[in-house]
């Protein structure tokens, strides 16, 4: 897999954050028959300050987020819950999918909000930054439907709870 992991922020290091990054983005791509060693990802861990910069840079919000998503290729549904295209190879034989970057800060105090593993908020925020990638958003209520119903999904497949029923933190797992 063509997984490129850049870590700004040290605390990643402790948080484990590549085998986790790696377990979920492996999650992601096999839900989608793709095959990881096509599959072309870049990976910023950092920490609020950094990511309140490319907040503001890309979506004109002068804050901090949890995770952002820049994807190679826009491969969004016309349609409101519509299936995003598939992501094709290209004339490398490589698929390119983009760029995600996740805050340290920011992810650790939601999972501690949530009473949640870190780890398992991060394998969330990963897998909600890949399906990003893969075309899926939240703006319309039917795209978020969608879009959180694979996430649900996928990370019940990697023996995760659903982020988004959690009892006594109803804004747990909401991303963005």
């Amino acid at each position: 897999m063509g997984l490129d992991i850049s870590i700004e922020e040290d605390r990643w290091l402790e948080a484990d954050l590549e085998p986790l990054v790696i377990e979920a983005t492996e999650a992601v791509l096999s839900h989608f028959q793709l095959d990881p060693e096509a599959c072309e990802i870049s990976v910023l861990a950092c920490d609020d300050a950094r990511i309140a910069v490319l907040n503001e840079d890309f979506r004109q919000k002068a804050k901090p987020t949890n995770v952002l998503s820049w994807p190679a290729e826009e491969l969004a549904a016309e349609e409101p819950g519509g299936t995003p295209m598939a992501p094709e190879a290209d004339f490398t034989g490589e698929i390119p999918l983009g760029d995600i970057a996740i805050a340290y800060e920011t992810c650790a105090r939601e999972a501690q909000e949530a009473g949640k593993p870190l780890a398992d908020h991060l394998r969330h925020l990963i897998v909600h930054g890949l399906l990003h990638l893969l075309g899926y958003d939240h703006i319309r209520d039917p795209d978020a439907t969608l879009m959180e119903g694979l996430e649900v999904e996928i990370l019940g497949k990697m023996g995760i709870d659903d982020p988004y029923t959690v009892e006594d933190s109803p804004n747990y797992g909401r991303i963005g």
